[in-house]
């Protein structure tokens, strides 16, 4: 598109100009009234009016011709005012801007040359198809487009390109250099992760499907096998640990062709069945004990237990914020990567003495921490805490904040240990600090290490 200024001096000039034009038009027709009332005296009353005659219309002729031959001889100089420059600087930009990415996609009917009117129309506004994928419906054909568009063409202009082509419910995002990667190993790769560890499926459902809201549910007491559906913009599928996963989005409508490689994903886990990485990281402490940091699951409940009887009443409610008799209870939803990833810390001799869990609670996540008394104060807590906001800022994360209780001053101080831009929010004793997180090799210890 081309760049437009603004030019109100021209404007005004060119107003100026009509209005001096009009007044020598009414001039030149009051004389050439009289000048004709002239010629009729002179050709009633004179000698000789036709020869008068001949002669004027000889005069109209050449004053024509000799306006003919001045307009043309003008019409290739026009008046540099009246004709606005783009700056060549603003020009050049607009075109050596880089192309910017689009996700869009849209419906067009299920009839041959539809598809081939939106890559036409997509192709007279230069722009570029880099993927496409065809999602066949009931009645009529979504198709997705990854689209590389000059830098100058706006949105708006482009799903209006793609609509007077005939696609409908036009959808329209940007995209970055990730969705560059084509389906089939975007879904290999998910596949990868979710093998490799049952905390990756919830992750891999959102990374699959974009902008999305992923929600596990337990199972009700006596509840059966969940059945898989499909409603529009809501996808639910059974858990194989039991319960409900639902994938919402907000406007967008998931078509079958998505509703069936969600069930792939769940079908893989269901099969390999619960797994942890045997990932290890051995720390040391100021006083030189030496510590394993190391992923937990369910088969570390029982420990996890003991651990419990060993802190204090104070200790289980500073963690749990309530009765210290509900704290075992809530070890089934910690440990179970279904709902996140958990991180303990055990001595050389096998002890576990401290808890760490960065929980999936929607778009949002939380981090916990329980460290046993006689381990306390000792930096295990910002340890951990760190390896929590890693494990979130690499599956994608922008924030991670934790819930403890106003006078709970120890994991204050812990989470400004972090160095991360922190929101304080109060509410009934109740304190919620939220951490914004960088990209992974932006933390400021992943920097230090360096």
């Amino acid at each position: 598109m081309p760049h437009t200024t603004p030019v109100p001096p021209v404007r005004a000039a060119t107003r100026r100009r009509h209005w001096g034009r009009d007044l020598t038009e009414v001039a030149a027709l009051f004389a050439a009234m009289a000048a004709a009332d002239l010629i009729a005296d002179l050709v009633n009353h004179g000698p000789d009016g036709g020869l008068l005659l001949m002669t004027s219309a000889a005069a109209l002729l050449a004053a024509a011709a000799a306006h003919v031959w001045w307009t043309h001889r003008r019409s290739g100089r026009t008046p540099a005012a009246a004709v606005p420059e783009v700056p060549a600087g603003d020009a050049d930009r607009r075109e050596d801007a880089e192309p910017t990415l689009w996700r869009l996609r849209t419906t067009v009917r299920d009839t041959p040359g539809s598809l081939g009117a939106v890559c036409t129309a997509l192709a007279g506004s230069r722009v570029d198809i880099v993927t496409l994928q065809t999602h066949p419906l009931a009645e009529g054909t979504v198709d997705e487009f990854l689209l590389r568009a000059p830098a100058a063409l706006p949105a708006a202009a482009l799903v209006l390109t793609v609509a007077d082509a005939g696609g409908t419910d036009t959808w329209l995002e940007r995209a970055d250099a990730h969705d560059l990667v084509d389906t089939p190993t975007r879904m290999l790769t998910l596949a990868t992760r979710t093998a490799l560890d049952a905390a990756e499926l919830p992750l891999a459902l959102r990374q699959l499907f974009g902008r999305c809201t992923i929600r596990s549910i337990p199972a009700a007491a006596g509840e059966g096998p969940v059945q898989d559906t499909l409603e529009d913009t809501v996808m639910r599928l059974g858990d194989p640990s039991g319960g409900t996963i639902t994938v919402q989005r907000d406007h967008l409508p998931f078509t079958p062709t998505e509703f069936a490689r969600a069930r792939a994903l769940v079908e893989l886990d269901a099969r390999l069945g619960v797994r942890v990485p045997d990932s290890r990281h051995v720390v040391t402490l100021p006083e030189g004990n030496e510590l394993t940091v190391r992923r937990a699951g369910p088969e570390d409940r029982t420990a996890a237990l003991a651990m419990h009887d060993r802190c204090s009443p104070a200790t289980l409610a500073m963690r749990y914020h309530g009765p210290t008799d509900d704290a075992d209870r809530y070890l089934d939803h910690l440990l179970s990567p279904r709902f996140g990833q958990s991180l303990a810390v055990e001595t050389a001799s096998g002890r576990l003495v401290a808890l760490g869990h960065l929980l999936w609670d929607g778009d949002e996540n939380e981090v916990a921490l329980l460290v046993e008394d006689g381990w306390q104060r000792r930096g295990i807590g910002a340890v951990l805490l760190r390896k929590l906001v890693e494990l979130a800022s690499e599956a994608g994360r922008e924030s991670a904040y934790a819930v403890t209780r106003a006078t709970n001053t120890g994991m204050v101080a812990t989470m400004r240990e972090l160095g991360l831009p922190l929101d304080y929010q109060v509410e009934d004793g109740t304190l919620v600090i939220t951490a914004t997180l960088p990209s992974p090799a932006a933390l400021p210890w992943a920097a230090a290490r360096r």
